[in-house]
């Protein structure tokens, strides 16, 4: 995850380097997750779907420590979560349907808060919002956790947990596309993205 977007003096350097090149592959890691899940690789598929959930931690971490946070980088992160969390969907239906059909109502929460605020971002800005909010990171981590308890049989419970986070996290990301004029990245909360807009209306009231 991404802390504050700059541009480096090559321009290069903000497409190729490090973090982004961990972000693309975990992208590529959503193929291997339908291959497994057709072949009916549970095991497999979960072992993946945590490299995938590593990746996604190491990317942040790489591009704030290499000082390599771009644009191009908040944008692929946001674009790896979506079709990993949409992979991941569609996995577990090609998996494990019966658990899937005992739970419809959390897992379907949880499908539409992962798409509907993307939906709304791309109807509004014409592109994949990349605001990275302390919900959407917290529904995040509850959801891969109460996938792994629910999946493998340990504990089904969490999924209820994990739907109410991610729908408050959705929530708050519809807003922030509301309220903001302009796409913008890092938006951590709406109380930012309400700063960042009283910012911007001073700002025009100027001129």
């Amino acid at each position: 995850m991404f802390d504050k977007v700059t541009t480096g003096k090559n321009p290069s350097s903000d497409i190729v380097n490090l973090p982004n090149t961990v972000s693309f592959i975990r992208i590529l890691m959503a193929p291997v997750l339908f291959v497994l899940a057709l072949n009916q690789q549970p095991v497999w598929f979960l072992g993946i779907l945590i490299f995938s959930e590593f990746t996604d931690i190491l990317d942040g971490f790489l591009a704030r420590k290499l000082h390599q946070v771009t644009r191009l980088g908040a944008q692929l992160d946001s674009w790896g979560d979506f079709i990993i969390y949409s992979s991941t969907a569609i996995c577990a239906w090609i998996l494990w349907p019966e658990t899937v059909k005992q739970h419809p109502l959390p897992i379907s929460l949880i499908i539409a808060s992962f798409t509907l605020p993307v939906i709304l971002g791309l109807i509004k800005f014409r592109t994949l919002t990349s605001y990275h909010t302390w919900s959407v990171k917290i529904a995040v981590a509850t959801t891969i956790i109460a996938y792994l308890l629910l999946f493998s049989g340990v504990l089904d419970w969490p999924i209820n947990l994990a739907a109410v986070a991610c729908l408050y996290a959705a929530l708050e990301e519809i807003f922030i596309t509301l309220i903001i004029k302009q796409e913008r990245t890092d938006i951590r909360s709406i109380l930012q993205a309400i700063r960042y807009r009283k910012q911007i209306n001073i700002k025009n009231s100027r001129y």
